[in-house]
């Protein structure tokens, strides 16, 4: 299913969640800095770059694009850290690893939206999505999770009306994930 936005093509799954990407975007493979980009709705609020994906296009490539288009970066794509589910707004997120190897000077949301970014130590990271989108701080929590117990398969994250995530391993997603 397919529904035109003012300047792009929202895709939904068969369950009717907008199918969307991000990356948590880390300056250098320790994983100790991540980059975080200004909201284009509260421009004082940080968010973890990712949007919508484009019909046919696979998660991976749809997050390298969103995290280019948003935060001005390029680089390494690494694992999947996990396919969140928002209830609430009723999308479906496939959150990966980037290793930050370019920065570019301007960007497409700089240029048109006046969008900001920032490196942020992780645990400042998380302290400032918690209180403006408590969904993507979940995102380190299971980033952590996905090194410890998934051994690559994709963990499928679940936020429930009181936004603590429940993780399960889920083996039907991998067919789809190159």
């Amino acid at each position: 299913m397919m529904k035109l936005k003012s300047n792009q093509t929202r895709t939904y799954d068969g369950d009717g969640y907008k199918k969307r990407a991000a990356c948590l975007c880390f300056r250098s493979e320790s994983e100790e800095e991540v980059l975080l980009v200004s909201s284009s709705r509260h421009p004082d609020k940080w968010i973890v770059p990712g949007g919508g994906m484009e019909p046919e296009e696979e998660p991976n490539v749809a997050a390298a694009r969103e995290v280019c288009e948003e935060a001005g970066v390029k680089g390494t794509l690494g694992r999947l850290v996990g396919i969140f589910e928002n209830k609430e707004r009723k999308h479906r997120t496939y959150v990966y690893v980037l290793i930050v190897t370019e920065v570019l000077e301007d960007w497409e949301d700089s240029v048109n939206i006046g969008r900001k970014r920032e490196w942020f130590k992780i645990d400042d990271a998380i302290r400032v999505l918690q209180c403006h989108k408590p969904v993507q701080a979940t995102y380190f929590e299971a980033l952590q999770e996905s090194c410890l117990t998934s051994n690559g398969t994709p963990l499928v994250t679940t936020i429930g009306e009181d936004l603590s995530p429940t993780y399960s391993i889920n083996q039907s997603s991998v067919s789809g994930i190159r």
